[in-house]
Parts: C-alpha cells; structure tokens; sequence
C-alpha cells in the first residue's frame, strides 16, 4: 500500500537520536529511517535540530545545534543514493522524481540559535525552513506551553520574527505560549506553522490548537500538523481518536491548512505503531470514511509542499 502514497511530514527528532545514539538515518530501530521512508510513493521529511535546553550547560546550545547539523549533513552524504537536502519546491520535485527523499531542515527551539536574530542568517544559510520560537520552556523571546504560559512574544521575540520571515523561515508555533501564539498571528508576517499540533477541542492539552488558533493558521495560509504523540491524541488513543483529530480541522475548512506532523522519535506514539510504515493505516482509515483521493493527497503531500516550496 505505501507504494501508492505520498508523504510529506513537518517534524522529526531522529537527527538529535543520530546524534546521541549513534543512529544511522538509513536504517535504525526508531519510529523513522530512510529505508523506511523509500516504501512510499515519493517521501518528504523536516528533520529537526533539537536539544532540550535543561539537559545542556549555559551557552552550549549553539555549538550543539552545529554538531547536530553536522551529522544531518553526514547522513545524507552516507545515503546520498536516499536523500537529498531540498530548501525549494522545485528541489523538493527533483528528488522525489530522482526516487529519493527530499529531506527538509528546521530548528526545534530559538534557544538552540541562542534567540539571535543573527544567527538566523546562519540557519538560513544551512537551508532551515522552520524555527520554533519556543520548546517547552520559556526563553528570551516568549513563554511556551509548558513554562511561563502567560506570557507573550518580548521586543525581542519580535525583532527575531521580522528577521526569521525576512530571510525566508517560517516561524512554528508549535510549543508557543497562547500569548505568543496570537502576538505572532497579529503581528502578519506571513503563513503561521504549527508543524506537530492537535485539536484543543478533542484532547485539551496545552501544546494543542484552539479552533480559533487553526482558523488563525488557515486564514494565514499556513499549516497544521497532526501529531501523533499520544498524549496530544489523547492518551492511549486508538486510530478512531487520530481520525477524528483530523475531520475536526477539516469541519473547520481545513482541506489545505492540515497535514502531517508525526513527532516521530519524540514521542510515544499513539495507535499502538512503531513507527512511519504503520501510516498507510490512516490513510486507509480516512478513505474508509469517503474521503477521496485529491483530498487525500492534500493532508499527505501537498499542503506542506505549497508551505515550504
């Protein structure tokens, strides 16, 4: 069945387990590898730079992120016969045409990039499509989800939003405080991300969308990833529960602003699945309930290729 999908995915923390477990990206015991990867019809993938901020010595983070990169870069000039990075649209094509996954880059966390507008110009150098304002805890540009939920985006967060969007990265809300998230939102800089971000209405978890945060997204031309952590899917949630996470976007006119986001190898994954090669199971699902192929192809593919090409 993989063969007949598509597959276009917002978020991965398999480099940071490259990283720190020695991982290999064409083949390991995770929830995403590249062999993997190359079951589906064309595949493509934002890997993550990411490193929780608690676990790392003040003024470290940076030098991190460099050495995560490092590896992104290693691995996908071991498996070059795979994958290729792919910062356009028209890249994006060009690889999966050649048979190999387009593989897209973002930072997980402004702390990483030590919340300097400056060194966006170095992510955007690399490639980086998306930034996270914010992980789980507050920094020098916002309170996030987890930590300092009341508070919004600082003249700082604002100052690195305008320089993220001028250099061409979009800004992921995914994390981000409430405040935060519509301090952005008002501030209209451009398609609005929340690149691993269930339905509020479904599982109230904080890191979760309101409607009103989804319409925000949607009216932005933005896109919204289901997430397949568990706890954001509800908790020991089964595949009905997953499905229903998505027809509530798309009750809300969400046909081209919800797309994947699976959170793979940052979670405990719901469904009961081990990892990428159990999504054709979603797509079976949604089909099974009327949905047509076009619209299919949309949550799969295309709305995050008309986002990051």
């Amino acid at each position: 069945m993989n063969g007949s999908i598509p597959y276009f995915d917002g978020h991965s923390d398999t480099i940071s387990e490259c990283t720190h477990q020695g991982w290999s990206l064409r083949e390991n015991e995770g929830h995403l590898d590249l062999i993997r990867l190359s079951r589906f019809q064309k595949a493509a993938q934002v890997f993550a730079l990411f490193a929780n901020a608690a676990k790392f010595p003040a003024g470290t983070l940076f030098t991190e992120c460099q050495k995560q990169h490092d590896v992104f870069l290693t691995e996908l000039a071991k498996n070059a016969d795979m994958a290729v990075l792919c910062r356009t649209g028209a890249e994006i094509a060009g690889a999966n045409a050649a048979g190999k996954a387009a593989a897209l880059l973002s930072v997980e966390g402004a702390e990483l990039l030590d919340c300097e507008p400056e060194k966006l110009e170095t992510a955007a150098a690399w490639g980086v499509k998306l930034v996270n304002i914010t992980w789980n805890h507050k920094n020098a540009l916002s309170g996030a989800n987890v930590e300092a939920t009341d508070s919004g985006l600082t003249d700082r967060g604002r100052a690195f939003a305008r320089e993220a969007v001028r250099l061409g990265i979009l800004l992921d809300v995914s994390h981000l405080s409430d405040p935060g998230f519509w301090d952005l939102a008002e501030m209209g800089l451009g398609p609005i991300v929340a690149t691993h971000s269930n339905a509020r209405a479904l599982c109230g978890h904080p890191r979760n969308l309101t409607d009103d945060m989804f319409r925000a997204i949607r009216d932005s031309g933005g896109t919204a990833g289901f997430n397949l952590c568990d706890e954001f899917v509800g908790g020991t949630a089964s595949l009905d529960d997953a499905v229903r996470h998505i027809e509530h976007f798309l009750a809300l006119g969400g046909e081209k602003t919800v797309s994947l986001g699976g959170d793979w190898d940052g979670c405990v994954l719901s469904c009961g699945w081990q990892g990428v090669q159990d999504l054709p199971q979603l797509w079976d699902a949604l089909e099974k309930r009327g949905y047509d192929r076009p619209l299919l192809e949309d949550i799969f593919y295309n709305n995050w290729l008309r986002v990051l090409g």
